[in-house]
């Protein structure tokens, strides 16, 4: 514009409307790219969101005969998803048909207006001849800076719809303060006081409610309810996987919420119902709580969690035999049985001052269940032990029992409980040939 204008201020004018309808074009097109991108990554989630969730539940589409209907329900996301893509595709289109014409006219008016000026003997052939291979460069450059910047909004577009899913905050923090749970010093001692949860429901009603409860160093405590009388609750608190609302959690008088949440769970193992593996070896996933264990120690601790034997058994897809044996995704390579046995190797390996039993043998036979329990028991040993279970006759031998009921705790022995004749003692008749 400057070289135009130098030689007549005319000559420059079809740059100068050019770049105005240019940064006009640009504020118009590229962020309507980056939206229609974003919206076409979420149609791509969704089709591959519903093809993941019908094929990891493949069994369930056959037993009830859902194929099809399976099929109908992928075909309507692959429909929206095809939808968001002609859409950005058409705006692909006049982006670059706008692009298009907006170059043509700057180089129709900038060469019109020298060869009129020419003409007319106000600019010499020489300054003509600058001015259209210059345009043409404008033309060029103006097409690649507008090209990249398209493709640079469209992946802003995929990138955010991606960061609303793996950028969420923290719901849980350690505090600035937050200092390490010293294992080695850990008695065991919990102690419960006030403690109120609602999972944030404005309705009233309260999970847990005012409970206040102290577990000894070293004592074996079963904890009962029936389902959704909050016993995973408490166990997810006491984890801190929920941020406690009112009350406090003290394990050896440190409030749970002044330590870090990592010193914290290295100091409890847990065993929980639904068992998840690692996709990787049987022995890794073994040690996975005990980093840098040798193969003596996994071995111990498969032995003492019965799973030994059929550890040497198996084989998997790549010839690996034994220990180094792949366990497939989440451990499907493995029977549930076998998997809590190794998920309770697992805790036996990483030996923590407090134990977490959340039906640690449902998925057992009554065989194996038996010979693990003998080993469970000595595992106990010196550790403050925290058992839920379902069925009541795995749990009636330990030193104490909390019976969840409306939010409210009552503590007692077995035989306690049963001369008080409520909640655990209407279990317990259910239990032993009340259904007969």
């Amino acid at each position: 514009m400057v070289l135009m204008s130098g030689a007549d201020w005319r000559l420059a004018m079809p740059t100068a409307l050019w770049l105005i309808a240019y940064v006009i074009f640009l504020r118009y097109f590229v962020p309507w790219m980056r939206d229609l991108s974003k919206n076409s990554s979420e149609r791509h989630s969704a089709v591959m969101g519903r093809v993941v969730d019908s094929y990891a539940n493949i069994l369930t589409v056959k037993l009830f005969s859902r194929a099809s209907d399976e099929d109908a329900y992928v075909r309507k996301a692959i429909d929206e998803h095809t939808e968001a893509i002609a859409q950005h595709m058409r705006l692909i289109t006049k982006f670059t048909t706008a692009l298009a014409v907006l170059n043509a006219l700057l180089l129709v008016g900038t060469s019109a207006i020298g060869v009129l000026l020419w003409g007319k003997g106000e600019l010499d052939a020489g300054t003509v001849a600058m001015a259209v291979p210059l345009a043409w460069t404008i033309a060029n450059t103006a097409g690649w800076v507008s090209w990249e910047m398209g493709r640079a909004f469209e992946n802003i577009g995929v990138v955010q719809e991606g960061m609303e899913t793996i950028a969420v905050p923290h719901a849980i923090n350690d505090t600035v303060t937050a200092r390490n749970l010293d294992i080695a010093r850990v008695r065991g001692e919990i102690r419960i006081e006030r403690l109120t949860f609602t999972y944030g429901r404005d309705d009233g009603r309260k999970v847990l409610d005012s409970l206040n409860c102290v577990i000894r160093p070293g004592e074996r405590v079963g904890l009962v309810g029936s389902s959704g009388a909050g016993k995973s609750t408490l166990i997810n608190l006491l984890l801190r996987f929920y941020e406690i609302e009112t009350g406090r959690i003290l394990i050896d008088g440190q409030d749970i919420r002044e330590v870090t949440q990592e010193s914290l769970r290295r100091a409890i193992g847990v065993v929980a119902q639904d068992t998840s593996l690692l996709h990787r070896s049987i022995a890794e996933n073994i040690a996975y709580g005990s980093p840098g264990a040798s193969q003596a120690q996994i071995e111990f601790a498969a032995q003492r969690a019965q799973a030994h034997e059929f550890i040497m058994r198996q084989r998997d897809w790549k010839g690996s035999v034994g220990y180094e044996a792949q366990v497939g995704e989440r451990g499907v390579k493995l029977s549930a049985g076998q998997r809590q046995r190794i998920a309770i190797a697992r805790v036996v390996l990483k030996n923590s001052p407090i134990l977490v039993l959340d039906e640690a043998t449902s998925a057992l036979d009554s065989e194996v269940e038996l010979a693990i329990q003998d080993q469970l028991l000595g595992l106990m040993e010196g550790k403050t032990v925290i058992a839920i279970a379902h069925r009541l006759s795995t749990i009636a031998c330990l030193d104490r029992l909390l019976v969840l009921n409306e939010g409210r705790i009552t503590e007692g022995t077995h035989d306690e409980l049963l001369r008080l004749g409520g909640q655990y003692a209407m279990l317990w008749r259910h239990q032993s040939g009340g259904f007969l």
